[in-house]
């Protein structure tokens, strides 16, 4: 079975940097695109940053510049980087990963259990 493991949430004050982690682990034969969403309470979950597994990047306009993504194909692990850090930053952070888990098999859309972010003075 799937699982994506996220780690590296936390409470920051504005300005500040956190790193968010996670790890694809289980039995599946292809990883593709994986990324991170967020959400706050009563809204949808929106992305924030996905990168392909060619390592093609895109961003949300919101985050544009202050956080960037990367992805270790060898760990099947996608990180988050998040530098200035604003109170408008606050949400659940879901890891996003596009899996297929039989050879020829059908792919699929993978989530974690959310980190929560808090950014407050």
């Amino acid at each position: 079975q799937v699982q994506l493991e996220e780690s590296g949430g936390g409470s920051v004050q504005p300005g500040e940097s956190l790193r968010l982690s996670c790890a694809a682990s289980g039995s599946f034969d292809s990883l593709g695109s994986m990324g991170w969403y967020w959400q706050t309470p009563g809204k949808q979950r929106e992305l924030v940053a996905t990168i392909t597994s060619s390592g093609f990047t895109t961003y949300s306009d919101s985050v544009e510049g202050r956080f960037t993504i990367s992805r270790d194909t060898a760990k099947k692990a996608v990180y988050l980087q998040m530098n200035s850090l604003k109170p408008e930053d606050t949400a659940v952070y879901y890891c996003y990963a596009y899996i297929r888990p039989r050879a020829f098999g059908l792919w699929g859309d993978y989530w974690g259990q959310g980190t929560q972010v808090t950014v407050s003075s």
